[in-house]
């Protein structure tokens, strides 16, 4: 138990600085690359990196045997289908949208998972407790104060629905991940090269329909797409699998948010952005969201 509570804090919180110092590199990325053939790339080193990764762990015995027989290797590939596709759907809309809108709107509207999670999570009968609730939105303020500098410009334009959509998808792939890791219990890493398999082969086909295979391009922006690919993708979404297998979607999906935070962070120390009154405020408010989310239920130890 002890083990799963560390993972379910430390894993989360490692990712959602990953995202959050990776914005900057995927808003570099961005102008060089089309969304899909962007996403082929990062997801092809991620899949590879991981296969490499398992191929090690399995010479040295260290296997679960997870996918051993033909049966498990059919349930792993349907799995990997399924949260595959959502990665995909939702890593181009938020990519398509971001061209179309401002970062700071882009990023408040993204971190709207952390709502649209355990709101999702009740149709599949995941109770939630109320403390998660406020702590949500306390941590829905502090993104808007964040990220949103102006008072009233929440007016959605069309890049502000295709992230509003990805905000959705990312939430249904959280979703996923929590059924999959923990009910299913499949071995993280199995499923995280899974689904960045499937991934590959699904925006490479798209790329291949929309955007041709601009080469040139694509050896520019390789130093973008190697932190992508195998610092983002290969580390932060196993991180956030095998953080999702012992803990809860809705406080690990919190932990995460935090990346918009970290994206601030970032920018302060390395860029010397200074944080305004506003931001400062918007950072009180999320680490007090964290905070209170791993406070004990008190209810279940008096009942007991």
């Amino acid at each position: 138990m002890q083990r799963g509570k560390i993972r379910q804090i430390v894993f989360p919180l490692i990712t959602a600085f990953i995202f959050g110092s990776s914005f900057v590199v995927q808003s570099l990325a961005s102008g060089q690359l089309g969304c899909f053939t962007l996403n082929w790339t990062r997801s092809l080193l991620s899949a590879g990196g991981l296969f490499l990764l398992l191929c090690l762990r399995r010479r040295a015995g260290k296997g679960n045997g997870t996918v051993s027989g033909g049966t498990q290797g059919r349930s792993l590939l349907r799995a990997g289908l399924v949260v595959g596709t959502l990665l995909t759907v939702s890593c181009n809309l938020q990519q398509y949208g971001i061209a179309f809108t401002s970062a700071g709107k882009a990023g408040f509207i993204t971190a709207l998972y952390i709502v649209i999670v355990p709101i999702l999570g009740l149709f599949f009968r995941k109770r939630v407790r109320l403390l998660v609730w406020v702590a949500v939105l306390l941590a829905c303020g502090g993104i808007y104060f964040l990220c949103v500098q102006t008072v009233g410009s929440l007016q959605l334009q069309k890049g502000d629905l295709f992230v509003l959509a990805s905000a959705f998808t990312f939430s249904l792939h959280i979703l996923a991940i929590d059924h999959y890791a923990k009910d299913v219990g499949f071995d993280g890493l199995c499923l995280s090269c899974a689904q960045f398999a499937v991934a590959c082969v699904e925006c490479l086909i798209c790329a291949l329909l929309f955007e041709g295979l601009p080469f040139a391009q694509i050896l520019l922006s390789a130093r973008y797409i190697l932190y992508m690919g195998l610092v983002c993708g290969g580390v932060g979404y196993t991180l956030q699998i095998l953080a999702q297998a012992e803990g809860e979607a809705v406080i690990v999906s919190l932990l995460l948010s935090l990346e918009s935070l970290f994206a601030v962070l970032c920018g302060a120390i390395i860029l010397h952005e200074r944080l305004s009154g506003r931001e400062t405020f918007g950072c009180a408010l999320m680490l007090l969201a964290v905070v209170l989310v791993q406070l004990p239920e008190k209810k279940r130890a008096a009942s007991a």
